[in-house]
């Protein structure tokens, strides 16, 4: 069994394994990382051999902490990330340049719509029926989308949304509320089969589904990392946010979409957003304008070419053919759009 993990801000661990007799046989890790002493890495194969298969990731990195050296330096690899490693080789878990990816950037479409494309194209690569697929957004209208767990009340100004013309949506995937107006954020979705995430912990797939764009800010001259659970950030503040979804049906899929923030109105999103102070406090800021740092002022690049540069970047990762929604896909997002998205009793279903 063949398992990978890029660490999030670190390097490749590769562990090759045996499972005989539900226990771990010629466990051997390897990667780009550093370590010292050598015999580091002989004793992390070590510890590994003859554990259970059901080993979960805390007990498989507690084994690896407690047979290393004293003196040992890790650089670019962590216990935890070889734990990792050995939950996808055990799951036969599945790598970006497995697939053949396909982009999506098409028209902009209405708030509801958007929601919609997300659920039928996820539940497509789910079904096999879809490769997976880098989705950009464009908007017809401005919007704020609140997550599925959300209540409208608490989030939401009905006043600030309706003097500003704010279309008010639900998604399917949890986390907070997104401010957007056409031109000023940076929307994708990544559709993909839940092979990619497996062995993965829920909190570890958002590091792992974040790490291309991370790097594509970085070609574009944006230091930027993961914060956990869900954001991305610069050292002057938030600059986007990440939501996920499971669908079970068919294979499994992964629906894993971003926001960020290219050069928002704060003034606007502070009349229509219900920003609480308990909110605030966990961000470590009293303003929210301080909690947003756009890209517009950070690269000084138009969000076109901020688009365009990321798409190039994924491609040249992972590799990347232009694709479209299908009509028949087009024509299920449009009746969803029409009754759950677009709906009153979907969008305040948590009052």
């Amino acid at each position: 069994m063949h398992g990978e993990y890029k660490i999030p801000g670190g390097k490749l661990v590769v562990v090759d394994l045996e499972q005989r007799g539900g226990v771990l046989r010629n466990v051997q890790v390897a990667g780009d990382f550093f370590l010292e002493p050598d015999e580091a890495i002989t004793a992390i194969n070590q510890s590994l051999e003859g554990a259970s298969a059901d080993t979960d990731l805390t007990g498989l990195a507690a084994r690896i902490e407690a047979a290393v050296p004293e003196d040992t330096v890790m650089y670019g690899i962590t216990a935890a990330g070889v734990a990792v490693a050995v939950r996808r080789a055990l799951a036969e878990a599945t790598d970006w340049t497995d697939y053949d990816w396909q982009v999506i950037h098409e028209a902009p479409q209405s708030p509801p719509l958007h929601m919609a494309l997300d659920q039928v194209l996820t539940e497509e690569v789910a079904a096999g029926r879809r490769p997976p697929t880098l989705r950009v957004w464009e908007w017809a209208s401005p919007a704020v989308i609140i997550g599925s767990f959300q209540s409208l009340r608490n989030e939401v100004d009905p006043e600030g949304a309706d003097r500003h013309g704010v279309t008010v949506v639900r998604r399917i995937s949890g986390g907070g509320a997104m401010f957007v107006e056409r031109d000023n954020t940076i929307t994708y979705s990544l559709s993909v089969p839940a092979s990619l995430v497996s062995g993965l912990s829920f909190a570890d797939s958002y590091a792992y589904l974040d790490d291309w764009v991370l790097a594509a800010l970085g070609d574009i001259g944006v230091r930027a990392w993961y914060v956990p659970l869900n954001d991305i950030a610069s050292k002057d503040g938030k600059i986007g946010g990440a939501a996920q979804k499971r669908i079970a049906t068919g294979d499994g899929a992964v629906l894993h979409h971003v926001t960020m923030s290219y050069d928002i109105d704060a003034d606007k999103m502070l009349d229509v957003l219900r920003i609480g102070k308990e909110k605030l406090s966990d961000k470590g800021t009293t303003s929210a304008k301080k909690r947003v740092d756009p890209l517009r002022r950070q690269t000084g690049l138009p969000r076109a070419e901020i688009i365009d540069r990321m798409i190039a970047s994924f491609a040249q990762r992972y590799g990347l053919t232009e694709g479209a929604v299908t009509a028949e896909e087009m024509a299920r997002a449009e009746e969803l759009a029409r009754t759950k998205f677009g709906s009153e009793e979907w969008t305040g279903r948590v009052a």
